[in-house]
Protein backbone atom coordinates (compact mmCIF):
# COMPACT_ATOMS: atom_id res chain seq x y z
CA UNK A 1 0.00 0.00 0.00
CA UNK A 2 1.43 3.34 -1.07
CA UNK A 3 1.26 6.16 1.45
CA UNK A 4 2.42 9.76 1.28
CA UNK A 5 3.36 12.11 4.09
CA UNK A 6 3.83 15.78 3.28
CA UNK A 7 5.62 18.30 5.45
CA UNK A 8 7.11 21.77 5.33
CA UNK A 9 4.08 24.01 5.10
CA UNK A 10 4.16 27.17 7.18
CA UNK A 11 3.32 30.86 7.41
CA UNK A 12 5.92 32.93 5.56
CA UNK A 13 6.30 36.55 4.57
CA UNK A 14 6.12 37.62 0.92
CA UNK A 15 9.49 37.08 -0.72
CA UNK A 16 10.33 34.25 1.62
CA UNK A 17 11.13 30.62 0.90
CA UNK A 18 9.86 27.21 1.94
CA UNK A 19 10.72 23.65 1.04
CA UNK A 20 7.97 21.08 0.99
CA UNK A 21 8.74 17.39 1.31
CA UNK A 22 6.70 14.35 0.41
CA UNK A 23 7.88 11.00 1.69
CA UNK A 24 6.48 7.96 -0.11
CA UNK A 25 6.28 4.53 1.48
CA UNK A 26 5.36 1.35 -0.33
CA UNK A 27 5.43 0.88 -4.06
CA UNK A 28 8.37 1.56 -6.35
CA UNK A 29 9.11 5.26 -5.97
CA UNK A 30 11.80 5.47 -8.62
CA UNK A 31 9.35 4.65 -11.44
CA UNK A 32 6.64 7.08 -10.36
CA UNK A 33 5.77 10.39 -11.92
CA UNK A 34 5.26 12.73 -8.98
CA UNK A 35 3.30 15.94 -8.86
CA UNK A 36 2.72 18.85 -6.51
CA UNK A 37 -0.73 20.41 -6.66
CA UNK A 38 -2.33 23.23 -4.72
CA UNK A 39 -5.82 24.33 -3.85
CA UNK A 40 -6.65 27.82 -2.67
CA UNK A 41 -9.96 28.60 -0.94
CA UNK A 42 -12.78 28.73 -3.46
CA UNK A 43 -10.61 27.53 -6.31
CA UNK A 44 -10.02 24.26 -8.10
CA UNK A 45 -6.98 22.16 -7.36
CA UNK A 46 -4.25 22.92 -9.86
CA UNK A 47 -1.00 21.30 -10.90
CA UNK A 48 2.02 23.27 -9.72
CA UNK A 49 4.92 21.06 -10.83
CA UNK A 50 5.59 17.55 -12.04
CA UNK A 51 8.72 15.42 -12.17
CA UNK A 52 9.03 12.28 -14.20
CA UNK A 53 10.94 9.18 -13.18
CA UNK A 54 13.86 10.23 -15.38
CA UNK A 55 14.02 13.66 -13.78
CA UNK A 56 12.34 15.81 -16.41
CA UNK A 57 10.13 18.47 -14.89
CA UNK A 58 7.20 20.69 -15.74
CA UNK A 59 5.96 23.88 -14.06
CA UNK A 60 2.81 25.88 -14.34
CA UNK A 61 3.56 29.34 -15.70
CA UNK A 62 2.86 31.21 -12.46
CA UNK A 63 5.70 29.46 -10.60
CA UNK A 64 8.35 29.20 -13.30
CA UNK A 65 11.66 30.64 -12.12
CA UNK A 66 10.53 30.58 -8.49
CA UNK A 67 9.75 26.95 -7.67
CA UNK A 68 11.90 23.87 -8.20
CA UNK A 69 10.72 20.28 -7.98
CA UNK A 70 13.26 17.55 -7.28
CA UNK A 71 13.38 13.96 -6.15
CA UNK A 72 15.68 11.75 -4.12
CA UNK A 73 15.06 8.16 -5.10
CA UNK A 74 17.30 6.90 -2.30
CA UNK A 75 15.00 8.57 0.22
CA UNK A 76 11.73 7.97 -1.65
CA UNK A 77 11.05 11.66 -1.34
CA UNK A 78 10.00 14.46 -3.66
CA UNK A 79 10.61 18.11 -2.80
CA UNK A 80 9.21 21.46 -3.83
CA UNK A 81 11.56 24.37 -3.20
CA UNK A 82 9.53 27.57 -3.25
CA UNK A 83 11.33 30.91 -3.46
CA UNK A 84 10.10 34.48 -3.81
CA UNK A 85 6.75 33.47 -2.43
CA UNK A 86 3.75 35.65 -3.13
CA UNK A 87 0.41 35.98 -1.32
CA UNK A 88 -1.25 34.30 -4.30
CA UNK A 89 0.79 31.17 -3.55
CA UNK A 90 -1.28 30.68 -0.41
CA UNK A 91 -2.98 27.29 -0.63
CA UNK A 92 -3.02 23.75 0.64
CA UNK A 93 -0.29 21.91 -1.24
CA UNK A 94 -0.79 18.26 -2.09
CA UNK A 95 1.65 15.64 -3.22
CA UNK A 96 0.41 13.16 -5.80
CA UNK A 97 1.74 9.91 -7.17
CA UNK A 98 0.42 10.60 -10.64
CA UNK A 99 1.30 7.15 -11.92
CA UNK A 100 -1.24 5.49 -9.65
CA UNK A 101 -3.39 8.37 -8.46
CA UNK A 102 -2.53 8.46 -4.76
CA UNK A 103 -2.79 11.74 -2.83
CA UNK A 104 -1.20 12.99 0.33
CA UNK A 105 -3.10 14.74 3.08
CA UNK A 106 -1.90 18.21 2.16
CA UNK A 107 0.17 20.86 3.89
CA UNK A 108 -0.85 24.50 4.37
CA UNK A 109 1.27 27.27 2.91
CA UNK A 110 0.30 30.80 3.87
CA UNK A 111 2.12 33.81 2.46
CA UNK A 112 1.23 36.95 4.34
CA UNK A 113 2.82 39.99 5.91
Amino acid sequence: QVQLVESGGALVHPGGSLRLSCAVSGGIFRVYTMGWYRQAPGRQRELVARILSGGSSYYTDSVKGRFTISRDNAKNTVYLQMNYLKPEDTAVYYCNVETIGIWGQGTQVTVSS
